[in-house]
Order: C-alpha cells, then structure tokens, then sequence
C-alpha cells in the first residue's frame, strides 16, 4: 500500500465462521430478493443492510486518499483454500475461495463464511444485493434471444435454454473523486454557411459548394467537479473488452449500476449465487481510472459548451485530484453464456439492479449471407423491370448492388454480436461541477471552410478506452 493512503478497515473486525441469527442462533441465513431482507430460515427473523463505516459517502469531503481494506493488494503467495472450524459440531469445513466463499458444514449443516478481508482479493468492502429475480432475467434473455432467432445458428436455436441462467457478483472498483481542472484551448462557432461556385460540370452548369464560417474563440474552464462511483471491472478477464474467444464487452455494457444503494460486505448476500475474485490491484488500475475521470470531466464540460457547435480544441487539460477513494464491490449480473462451435463463449446479460439487457447471439451466416444477396437480386431484378433494362440504370443497378447487401449484412450481424456495445463511462458516472470561471474570447474567423468541424477538435475523445490493464503477477 503506498505512503499517505488511509486505508478504512471496513471488515470491523468480523470473523470467519457461521453467522448465526440474533434471535435464534441459527446459521441458515440467507438473502430474499423479494423482501430485500436477509432472512433467517428457522425463525424468519427479518434483517435490514448494515452501513458500512469508515467510508467517506460525501465526495466534496475528499481531501486525501482512501481506500476500503478490501483494495488491498492480493498476496499471491496466500492459499485460496482455507479451512474453518465449525462452532456447531466442531468438524473442519474447507472452503475454496477461488470458487465461493461459503459453505455449509457436511455433518450439521451449518453454513460456515469467509466474512473478514483475506490477501487474495476474494472478499471486498461492499455488496450490491439482486434486486430483480431469476424469473424475470429469464423472461428478459428470453425476449432477447427471441429478437433474434431468425439468423441465430440453428445449433444455438436447438439447445437454448434458460434453465442453465446463473446469478453472478462481478469484482469492480467504485472511484470518488474530489477535483480541480484547468482547461484552456479554442472553441469554434459556424457563423454561417452559404454556398459557392467550385467549377463546372460536363453541361457547363455551375458546380456549388456549402462552404462555413466559423468563428474561433480562445476558451478557458476553471472549476471544481465531483466524480461520484466511477466503476471498473477489476477482472483482468472482463477489463479486455476485445477479447477474441469471449464477449466479455457485453458485461460490460449492462452499467452503470445504482452503486449507492450498496451495504457492507456480508457472505449472506451471496448464498445461492455465485462470485468471481478480484484479481487486479489498484495500481494495475491507476492509469486507467485517471483518463476515466478525464474524460467523465471533457464530456461534462460539453453541457458548458453548447455554442461551440463546430467543437473546442482542448490544449490543455490540467484535473489535479484533491481526494479520491476507491472501493472494492460485488455488483449482481444475471448470466448466461453459450459456447458456439468455434468455441467463442457468448454471453447474454442482465444488470441485476435495473434491469437493463444486452447479448451476443452466435450465428448463421451463411443463411445471413444469401438473404443479402437474395435482396441485391431482387433491387436487379425490380430496376431492370422498371426501366426495361436501359443503359441510363446500369450504374444505378451496380451502385445499390455493391451498397444494400453489405449495408443490410453488417447491420444485422452488428445487432446479434453487439460489438460496440460499452458501457458510456464518460456521461453514464454521475459528477457535479462548481465554482466555474469562465474566459471567451474571439480571435479569429476561418472562412469558407469545406468541413463545420473545428480542426483538431477533441472535446469528446476517449482516453481510458485506450488503456490496457496489463497482468501484473
């Protein structure tokens, strides 16, 4: 952990072991979605979330670093297997953290738990309980996968089913952010635009052009802004978003989740799910999550900039952080994935919070194939008709023949693969900006411009896409 970092030991002090009911000292306690209650299955004693304490809820407060025990750093050289004591019959219990981190005792059938932080990145600060059931993310894949049947791989559309759904908690880091920027660069705005003659045609018809003018601005932004729940994978495997074998962009996409209704980490949660260990540090991360909190800052600052119509040329990019804090969570996905026969692994997904659905669905694309063609033929075969074959429709035929197959081919295998589809970090984290100090000042006009795009304009590019979170074992 590095110098001048506050580390909040958000465990307090919890053991492993059984977590027994207050009321009846039964172990068997697990969470109900529909009551959103931990509920202990003997006596039905209903219990409401712990608050987790330590942790700085309000960003504005943030003057230094901090960070839950749960980021710390994971000990490689520690076992993912430990073994505890039962405290009901006393028999030893192993539980492999790699895979859960509870278990129920083999001779009493006490639930035994891994509740306070251990160095191999399997128990985190907070947990982000399901909220929606398994029934309606079935009917939500369902839907899904409905949608797109018709060009879905026949092998796919014989063995789906939504029987083999899982419920998942994914390891992500939540970021906070207290900071100050200083922006300076040029803002452009089309004065007007109008046309002009560039020539003539072959007939000796002028040849028209729609040139802009557009006004330049010298800008400057200084300001403070708060950056609440930036959130990150913290899984080397779902950070690569470009993975060949796996969709793993499509987990991705399901955010944001509405992380301020996350509780204090407690194995409970997870009873009938299950979890994935954090396997990324918070310095595999700190490159990435600083152009993240950059670029959530230039894409906020465009509410502000709404006049420079032709774009703002950032020269200068200065977000100083006062305080930051990062916190280690598992947020609930609803699952399923299926494996097509060149062994990529397609995920369909549900954000276990709000609902929201995306997925890759493997393909025909043979069957996609020939329908494009069959509907360049058609275009032929309907132009041909209609101008009896004239010479004048050659070029038109040959021109839609070379553009609608391709154009309708891509369009719908972009909707089954879904490969651009990300999670928009960058408007999607909440943040508030104050204290703006503004400087406008025109400088120059660029006349008839062939483009209304200021040059160099860069006031909605993406940095933190760009990074690539390396292994760092």
């Amino acid at each position: 952990m590095e110098e001048n970092v506050k580390v909040v030991e958000t465990g307090n002090n919890s053991k492993h072991g059984e977590n027994r009911c207050p009321q009846c000292g039964a172990s068997d306690v697990t969470y109900n979605i529909n009551k959103k209650k931990l509920v202990c299955n003997y006596c039905f004693t209903e219990f409401d979330a712990e608050d987790v304490i330590g942790i700085e809820k309000n960003v504005e407060n943030l003057n230094e670093e901090i960070r839950g025990s749960g980021t710390k750093d994971i000990n490689n050289n520690v076992d993912d297997i430990i073994t505890l004591k039962c405290g009901g019959c006393g028999a030893e219990v192993v539980i492999n953290t790699k895979e859960a981190v509870n278990a129920r005792c083999h001779w009493c059938r006490s639930i035994l738990s891994i509740n306070s932080q251990i160095e191999n990145g399997a128990v985190p600060d907070v947990v982000l309980p399901f909220d929606l059931d398994k029934k309606v993310a079935e009917e939500k894949i369902k839907a899904f996968v409905e949608k797109r049947k018709f060009f879905a791989h026949p092998i796919f559309k014989r063995e789906f089913t939504t029987n083999n759904i899982m419920g998942v908690f994914f390891p992500y880091m939540l970021i906070d952010a207290n900071c100050h920027g200083s922006y300076s660069g040029e803002g452009g705005h089309v004065a007007r635009s109008y046309e002009i003659v560039v020539g003539k045609d072959d007939d000796g018809k002028e040849k028209k052009e729609t040139v802009y003018d557009i006004d330049v601005f010298h800008i400057e932004r200084n300001f403070d802004i708060l950056i609440d729940d930036l959130s990150i994978e913290s899984s080397l495997d779902k950070l690569n978003k470009s993975n060949k074998t796996k969709t793993t962009n499509i987990i991705n996409s399901i955010m944001p989740f509405d992380t301020d209704k996350c509780v204090k980490y407690n194995s409970n949660y997870l009873a009938g799910f299950t979890s994935e260990k954090r396997d990324v540090n918070v310095g595999d991360l700190e490159e990435k999550v600083y152009k993240e909190l950059k670029d959530v800052t230039r894409h906020s600052l465009n509410a502000d900039l709404k006049y420079y119509d032709s774009g703002v040329k950032w020269e200068k990019e200065e977000l100083d952080i006062k305080g930051k804090q990062w916190i280690s969570a598992y947020l609930p996905v609803w699952l399923y994935s299926y494996q097509d026969t060149k062994k990529v692994l397609h995920y369909v997904a549900v954000n276990g919070r709000t609902g929201e659905v995306m997925g890759s669905i493997p393909m025909n694309k043979k069957k996609l194939f020939f329908i494009s063609l069959l509907i360049d033929i058609l275009i032929f075969a309907f132009i041909y008709y209609f101008t009896n074959g004239s010479d004048n429709s050659g070029f038109l035929v040959f021109y839609l023949f070379l553009i609608v197959g391709p154009i309708y081919y891509h369009s719908k295998s972009s909707k089954y693969r879904n490969k651009g589809a990300r999670h928009k970090y960058e408007t999607e984290t909440k943040n508030t900006i104050t204290n703006m100090k503004k400087v406008d000042d025109k400088k120059r006009t660029l006349r008839e411009r062939s483009s209304r795009s200021l040059p160099g304009a860069n006031n909605y590019k993406l940095d933190g896409e760009k990074v690539k979170v390396k292994d760092s074992k």
